[in-house]
């Protein structure tokens, strides 16, 4: 038994699919299935039932999943105490972002980083927050970047800024000329959302949860309309007229740079709805210096409309 072979075991039980589970671990697909099948042989246990259109757990590979992924968790421990005696600021850190805040935020850290750390590149994932915390606890990451609330056991964070929110609605709306704006602005408009599974979807429901507001498909009896699969695509469908919506700061400022005449963004009056941003790494993970390259990095590159937490 190899921890290959474990590694290949907890992928193809998160995908469910021996093509992406093949592309994940970086072999092929025939590569991926032989192994797993001389597992299956070596041991007698059959872990996954195949069919033609999906893979799915047996009962007992649930059981060795599980414990194969507890496994490779303290297989990176282990790496991680003998890497301790190395210099910190040398060599590749592996960095993942959430979706709403990578395109704001790494075109500035990275030559920001690049002057505090020149021989520490970064290797970049964008994601969700559930799917940057798997790959933070396998090792898969060393650091990410997430909103509040984030609480998982052996993980340790960081807050580095605050970002407020920013109202978008078409350029004719009736809020386009109001200033300033509280949530109950919200108040029977049509609220375009993300979809369902981002944190920043959760943060604006929460933030206008008291406020009666209509979801994107409540239109008296009109079609539903579509979630927004990101920013971007919301702020096309803002600017069409389909409703408005509610986005941090950082995409605003980047919104306005671009210009769109048909786009209008208005800030909330204090106090504003707002997140915190945070970095997350392993309590184990040996070179802190790492983690405090990349936050003073952060911080001298930050994206625009968001409040520094020194």
């Amino acid at each position: 038994m190899t921890l290959t072979e474990l590694r290949y075991i907890v992928t193809l039980a998160r995908e469910r699919h021996f093509g992406r589970a093949a592309e994940k671990c970086n072999v092929s697909q025939p590569t991926l299935s032989v192994a797993l099948k001389k597992f299956e042989q070596r041991y007698g246990a059959l872990l996954f039932e195949r069919t033609s259109t999906e893979v799915r757990l047996t009962p007992i590979g649930e059981q060795v999943a599980k414990q194969a992924e507890r496994v490779l968790e303290e297989a990176v421990k282990v790496k991680e105490l003998a890497e301790q005696g190395r210099d910190p600021l040398v060599g590749a850190l592996r960095l993942g972002a959430i979706y709403t805040v990578a395109p704001y935020l790494l075109p500035r850290l990275i030559p920001a980083l690049h002057a505090r750390a020149p021989r520490m590149p970064l290797y970049l994932q964008e994601n969700y927050t559930h799917r940057l915390a798997e790959l933070l606890r396998s090792g898969e990451l060393d650091v990410i970047v997430v909103a509040e609330p984030f609480v998982e056991p052996g993980i340790v964070t960081r807050a580095v800024y605050d970002e407020p929110f920013t109202l978008a609605v078409p350029q004719e709306h009736r809020l386009a000329g109001k200033t300033p704006l509280g949530v109950e602005a919200l108040e029977n408009e049509k609220l375009l959302l993300l979809g369902t599974g981002n944190c920043f979807r959760d943060q604006v429901v929460q933030a206008c949860a008291a406020r009666k507001t209509k979801d994107a498909g409540e239109d008296d009896g009109a079609q539903p309309t579509p979630e927004g699969s990101s920013l971007e695509t919301i702020r096309h469908m803002v600017a069409s007229g389909a409703g408005v919506s509610v986005i941090p700061a950082s995409a605003a400022h980047a919104w306005q740079r671009q210009g769109d005449a048909l786009l209008c963004l208005r800030p909330f009056g204090k106090p504003a709805p707002q997140r915190r941003i945070v970095l997350a790494w392993r309590v184990s993970f040996p070179r802190p210096q790492a983690i405090d390259a990349v936050r003073a990095a952060i911080l001298d590159a930050l994206p625009e409309g968001v409040l520094p937490l020194k």
